[in-house]
């Protein structure tokens, strides 16, 4: 069965809010602290405590900030956090510098490459805000500590849910405006809603309640968006917001779980154009740039069009959150004129990587398995190749090594 991770955003999300939830559902301080330490990162502390919203019990997590002697520390000021701030005394950090802070961390390998994979989609959405390149983006907000350690920390709690996957409700921006350094925008401001471009959303509730960091985690997490998915739950966590909104407890839900019943299965969108005047050319860029977008397959079929014409349909399976950003693809690098979809659901097996020792090195073996039972076991060939270009041997060989060391370590793989 597949662990889930619910994010319940009906009150918005906020790095803090996240950590809270994850904190509130029992995820030490002392661990999230350690982790976090292993950022060549000062001026900052994480502190948490209970509180109550709307009567609820929840947790709240303050990263708060140390300034320089001439300053004064804060922690989050409104809203859920301090992102549209920033402290005093402390520098704009660019793309790069954010990303070397990252790399000569001591974070697991996974960690820093969610992380930086997160920071560069950041930087993304801020260039097309401002009309520049990632790389020329100076953070104003998110370049401060205590953002930077909302977003790795997210990262690194999320981790450690060991979760196959993360289901999100449709996200609440909320309603109004918020001050930014740049100036006073109407919810959302343009960094979140290019963040949440494809994802169901909708507005509720006074002020910011969907902030830059939230929606850059959950949309960075998340793979479907909806109701509670029917699952066995294991534990639920409430992060608190800054604000004790009435009516509406201002909390983030984090809920955990295995996933009950054999027929869930996980929606995808299928998006189909065809064309009778692609350059076959054109075909090999077209599919690199829809897999860059996260596509889950691309495939083309040979057909045959209006007058006799031989033509191409081209097939792309995709999350429904990267829906535009194929699209997109499909109407820039393609002819079509138009694009048709249709939602599917799919089952699928949990799956990981496992490495194996062979005579040729590590090599990893993908396993499928669902219900504790393992269905298929096979070696991620990209890693035989690289094993028998290194060895001089046939991939082949490689190949059955590794088939071989997996079946020595599980004697009965299915």
């Amino acid at each position: 069965m597949s662990r889930i991770a619910y994010l319940d955003c009906s009150s918005g999300a906020s790095g803090d809010m996240l950590l809270g939830a994850l904190v509130d559902l029992g995820l030490s301080v002392d661990a999230l602290r350690g982790e976090l330490a292993k950022l060549p990162l000062k001026g900052y502390r994480i502190e948490a405590h209970k509180v109550h919203r709307s009567g609820l019990h929840a947790t709240k997590v303050d990263v708060v900030t140390e300034a320089p002697a001439h300053g004064h520390g804060h922690d989050h000021e409104h809203g859920h956090d301090h992102e549209h701030g920033h402290s005093h005394g402390e520098p704009d950090r660019g793309l790069r510098e954010i990303l070397d802070l990252v790399d000569k961390s001591g974070l697991e390998p996974a960690v820093k490459d969610r992380s930086a994979r997160l920071f560069r989609r950041l930087a993304e959405a801020e260039a097309a805000v401002h009309g520049t390149s990632p790389e020329e983006v100076h953070f104003h907000e998110v370049g401060a500590v205590d953002s930077i350690v909302d977003i790795v920390g997210g990262v690194v709690g999320l981790t450690w849910l060991h979760a196959d996957r993360v289901v999100a409700s449709p996200l609440n921006l909320g309603t109004g405006t918020v001050s930014m350094s740049h100036g006073v925008f109407a919810v959302p401001p343009p960094a979140t809603a290019l963040l949440v471009r494809g994802v169901p959303v909708y507005a509720a509730g006074d002020g910011e309640l969907l902030t830059p960091t939230g929606a850059l985690l959950v949309t960075g997490h998340a793979t479907a968006y909806g109701p509670l998915p029917p699952l066995r739950s294991e534990g639920v966590g409430h992060g608190a917001g800054s604000r004790d909104t009435p009516g509406r407890p201002n909390v983030l839900r984090l809920i955990v779980g295995e996933e009950t019943g054999a027929s869930v299965g996980q929606k995808i969108l299928v998006l189909e154009a065809e064309m009778d005047d692609l350059s076959p050319q054109l075909c090999g860029p077209l599919l690199e740039k829809l897999f860059a977008t996260g596509a889950l397959d691309v495939y083309y079929t040979a057909i045959q069009m209006k007058k006799g014409r031989p033509g191409i349909l081209v097939t792309v399976l995709v999350e429904p959150d990267r829906r535009e950003a194929a699209e997109e693809v499909l109407f820039a690098e393609a002819t079509t004129l138009g694009v048709r979809r249709q939602e599917w659901e799919r089952t699928v097996l949990d799956r990981e990587i496992v490495s194996v020792e062979t005579p040729y090195g590590p090599v990893g073996v993908k396993v499928g398995r669902r219900g504790g039972r393992i269905y298929n076991a096979q070696p991620e060939f990209d890693d035989c190749q690289r094993a028998a270009a290194a060895r001089g041997v046939a991939v082949k060989e490689v190949w059955a090594a590794a088939v071989a060391a997996y079946r020595t370590r599980h004697p009965s793989p299915s």
